[in-house]
């Protein structure tokens, strides 16, 4: 909670910076207005936290849309909506002055789907405060009325993170601000996007047609991890990303292991083959040419050192043994591009498992980027070179002609 308070006093910072009303004020008198108004800033969050925001419901994003209309009409902006061809966006606009220079805030308000079985809680949309007792996080009771919180407590609720509470953050502090009779020396757009978490389909589009209309001097991503030093931080730059399918396919349908086991191949075998063709051991990516062009000079990696992290409690944080070896440092692997399985699907488990042998393997991957590796060469890297494991690569479902054909069969889909 308390680190919640520090994005608070950190967005304050940056808005009034400029401010000749507030260029005096301290740290500890911005940190003295995050106090005096949390209660007003947490109940707000859990009013929005309680939005149910899956962008692939058009109910669900008109319900978040709504909300988000009315705290920026109450804050004197002047909001519109940005139709699209699919999900709309919001945009929020308050012009101090006619020749203030502008930054544009972008905010992600829809959060991934949820499985709420998997939730050690009712709903993960009624956010509860829980705290660490012997390794297991347990809710708490608090009074709703105090204003002091444990730093180690935390807020578990779909979006908390990621990326309401970021939101909530710069909405905090425009609320103070607005309280306090505060005017940053900034005009202040508001960008707001409900289908993130669904790649932001119509996001590139509608930029490009509404070039003046978000036209900025700066532009501020409230969206990404904290650093591991949980300090409030600015980044500069951020991966990016690109997703690929694909499908190893096996018999044309699923078939009895007891009556077809040592006879059909399974295609699990051949996908867990091509999964470990991807990377070594070391977990380097073993794609020719998927690290081409990225190289750090002494002086980035002198630079990247100087940033406040430590490898061995990061290490033991993440429950693992020895990090992968694509660089020494956290901040070093950060610079290069990644491939990760996201997901894979074959057959059935847990009380519904079942002796098959199934019929094709789903493999999920996101391969995050970097300026020097555009998604079209990680995308035709990863084509060659399923390829060059003795794949022939069909559009959809294989003909009986390419089953009587080719011994390894797949799809490659990267829409």
């Amino acid at each position: 909670m308390e680190k919640r308070k520090v994005l608070v006093v950190f967005f304050l910072g940056v808005l009034s910076s400029y401010s000749s009303h507030c260029q005096n004020l301290k740290s500890e008198e911005l940190k003295s207005l995050t106090n005096e108004k949390f209660n007003v800033a947490f109940t707000n969050l859990h009013h929005f936290l309680k939005l149910q925001n899956d962008g692939n419901y058009r109910k669900q994003i008109d319900q978040n849309k709504h909300w988000c209309d009315s705290v920026f009409t109450k804050l004197n902006f002047k909001t519109q909506t940005i139709k699209t061809d699919g999900a709309p966006l919001l945009l929020a606009e308050k012009i101090y002055k006619k020749n203030f220079k502008s930054i544009l805030f972008y905010l992600q308000i829809d959060g991934q789907p949820v499985d709420s079985s998997a939730w050690s809680q009712p709903d993960p949309f009624t956010p509860i405060i829980k705290e660490l007792k012997n390794g297991i996080w347990s809710p708490i009771k608090i009074d709703s009325n105090q204003n002091i919180y444990d730093d180690n407590w935390r807020i578990f609720a779909r979006s908390a993170s990621d990326s309401k509470g970021p939101a909530m953050s710069l909405i905090s502090a425009l609320q103070i601000l607005q309280k306090q009779n505060i005017n940053p020396q900034y005009n202040i757009k508001v960008i707001m996007d409900f289908q993130e978490e669904l790649g932001s389909p119509d996001l590139p589009k509608a930029v490009l047609e509404n070039k003046d209309l978000l036209s900025a001097e700066m532009l501020f991503i409230m969206d990404g991890t904290r650093h591991l030093s949980n300090l409030p931080t600015l980044t500069y730059g951020a991966r990016g990303i690109t997703t690929a399918t694909i499908k190893v396919f096996g018999p044309k349908y699923a078939l009895h292991s007891g009556q077809y086991g040592n006879y059909a191949p399974n295609p699990v075998f051949e996908a867990a083959r091509l999964i470990s063709s991807l990377k070594d051991e070391r977990g380097i990516v073993q794609i020719p040419g998927f690290y081409d062009g990225v190289i750090l000079t002494a002086r980035d990696k002198q630079l990247l050192a100087t940033i406040p992290e430590n490898n061995d409690s990061l290490i033991i944080r993440l429950g693992i043994s020895k990090s992968e070896e694509v660089a020494p440092t956290y901040q070093e692997a950060l610079q290069y591009p990644s491939l990760n399985i996201r997901g894979l699907k074959a057959a059935y488990t847990g009380i519904e498992v079942r002796t098959l042998i199934p019929e094709d393997v789903i493999i999920e991957i996101d391969m995050r980027l970097v300026p020097e590796t555009p998604a079209e060469r990680q995308l035709e890297l990863l084509r060659n070179h399923i390829m060059e494991q003795g794949y022939h690569l069909v559009d959809s479902v294989p003909s009986s002609e390419d089953r009587a054909t080719f011994k390894k069969l797949a799809s490659l889909n990267t829409e």
